[in-house]
């Protein structure tokens, strides 16, 4: 018997879009992955969103980076970073 059992904290659609990737990569602890499931379970949008970025790896396959020219690293990494200056602002 458990005395002290606390439930994952609720997940919001932010947070599921931004562990997307470590979700469909196995990459969650225990308590993560059952919080993001929670979440799915009562989020047809985030349910939905994570079905199209799963088929979309499927039909792409894996890029690695060595496999990118270095200028589309650097434009890659440049979209990302503007994307989290982003998220920080809000």
């Amino acid at each position: 018997m458990k005395l002290f059992s606390r439930k994952p904290p609720p997940v919001v659609c932010r947070q599921a879009v931004e562990a997307v990737t470590a979700y469909l990569e196995g990459a969650m602890t225990p308590r993560e992955r059952a919080a993001f499931e929670a979440h799915l379970a009562g989020c047809e949008h985030c349910t939905a969103y994570v079905e199209q970025i799963r088929l979309t790896i499927a039909l792409t396959g894996s890029v690695q980076v060595e496999d990118l020219a270095p200028e589309a690293q650097e434009a890659l990494v440049g979209v990302f970073r503007a994307w989290a200056a982003e998220g920080d602002a809000s």
